[in-house]
C-alpha cells in the first residue's frame, strides 16, 4: 500500500486491516510512505508496530510507490500479493473470501466488490467494460450491490483500489509500469496478466468500501496552458491524453481498438471543454451487470 500525506484516512485503513478475518493465511502487511510530512510515518510505528515501513522520498506515486512494496513482500516468497489503496475500509471476510477464489480458481487475480463508503449500496469502479465510443474502458455509474451476479464472473480489468495476485503472476509478467503511467498503472496491468493467460475475477461476496473520487475542475474553467499541461504532459493527470492513449494502447483488446477509442476520446474531451454542462452520466441507462456478464459468471465449485 502506498501512502503519502494521508495520515488519518491511512490508520482508518490500517484499523479497518487488524479486524478481518485471516484465519489460514499468514499476512504481512507492506506500507510504503512515499516523503510524508504529516506524521503519517510515526504514527504508523507507535499505532501499529507489525507493518513493514518502507521510505519513499516523495517523487514515486502510485505506481512506483506500490511496485516498490512489492519487491518489498515478494522477498517473503509468498503464494499472493494484494495490492490496495489506503482510503478504503474492509469487509471482515474480504481476504479469506477472495483467497478462497483464487485457490477455487487457479491462474487467476482476484478483485473484489468495490462499494463506495458513503453509499455502501453504489458500485465504485467495479468491472469496467472497453467501449470505443466510449473511449476505452467505460466506468458503470448506476450499479449496486442488488445488480451484480450473485458468483464471481470473469472480466476484462480490474483496478487497483485491492486486487489479489498470485506471485507467479508477478514473477511471469512483471511490475507495473511506473515510467508511461505514474499514477495510473493499473490502467494495463490485470489486462496484461489477461493476455497472459491469467483469468480477472470479481468475487461479489468480497467488499471493500472506497472513499468517492474528487470531482475535478471543469476543463472549460482551465486556462489554455493549464490545459496544454494537464491533457499532453503530465501523465500522472486524471484527464492526460497522452497517458489514456498508452493506456489504451496497452490495455485495450487490440492496438487498433486503443487507437480508435484513443481518437473517440480526444473529440469527447474537446467537446466537454466547450460544454456548459455535461450530463451524459446522469441520462445514461445501464443494464443491470447480472445481465451483461450473465456468460461470464464461473460455474460452482
Amino acid at each position: 500500500m502506498p501512502v503519502h500525506n494521508r495520515r488519518e484516512i491511512t490508520l482508518q485503513c490500517l484499523r479497518s486491516l487488524s479486524r478481518i478475518d485471516a484465519a489460514g493465511p499468514e499476512v504481512s502487511i507492506y506500507i510504503v510512505d512515499d516523503g510524508s510530512t504529516d506524521g503519517t510515518w510515526d504514527a504508523i510505528e507507535r499505532d501499529f508496530p507489525q507493518v513493514h515501513l518502507i521510505k519513499g522520498d516523495g517523487n514515486l506515486w502510485f505506481t512506483e510507490g506500490t511496485n516498490v512494496g512489492i519487491r518489498e513482500a515478494m522477498k517473503a516468497d509468498p503464494d499472493y500479493v494484494l495490492a490496495i489503496n489506503d482510503d478504503s475500509v474492509f469487509d471482515h471476510l474480504f481476504l479469506l473470501r477472495l483467497v478462497e477464489t483464487a485457490e477455487t480458481y487457479p491462474d487467476s487475480v482476484i478483485g473484489p466488490l468495490l462499494l463506495l463508503w458513503d453509499e455502501p449500496h453504489r458500485l465504485f469502479q467495479t468491472a469496467p467494460v472497453w467501449r470505443i465510443l466510449s473511449g476505452g474502458w467505460q466506468h458503470w455509474q448506476k450499479q449496486t450491490v442488488w445488480t451484480v451476479p450473485d458468483q464471481p464472473w470473469e472480466v476484462d480489468i480490474i483496478v487497483g483500489n485491492c486486487v489479489l495476485i498470485p506471485a507467479e503472476a508477478i514473477r511471469r509478467c512483471g511490475l507495473m509500469d511506473s515510467r508511461r503511467f505514474p499514477n495510473f498503472g493499473d490502467a494495463e496491468y490485470t489486462p496484461r496478466m489477461k493476455k497472459a493467460g491469467y483469468r480477472l475475477i470479481v468475487d461479489p461476496r468480497s467488499r471493500v468500501f472506497c472513499q468517492p473520487n474528487a470531482i475535478p475542475q471543469r476543463l472549460r474553467h482551465k486556462r489554455p496552458s493549464q490545459l496544454f499541461k494537464e491533457l499532453i504532459l503530465d501523465l500522472k493527470a486524471p484527464s492526460n491524453l497522452t497517458r489514456a492513449f498508452l493506456g489504451n494502447v496497452r490495455g485495450g483488446p487490440s492496438t487498433l481498438q486503443g487507437i480508435a477509442a484513443s481518437l473517440v476520446l480526444v473529440a469527447r474531451t474537446a467537446l466537454q471543454a466547450l460544454k456548459r454542462d455535461n450530463d451524459e452520466l446522469i441520462c445514461r441507462t445501464e443494464p443491470p451487470l447480472s445481465e451483461v456478464f450473465a456468460s461470464n459468471v464461473l460455474a460452482r465449485k
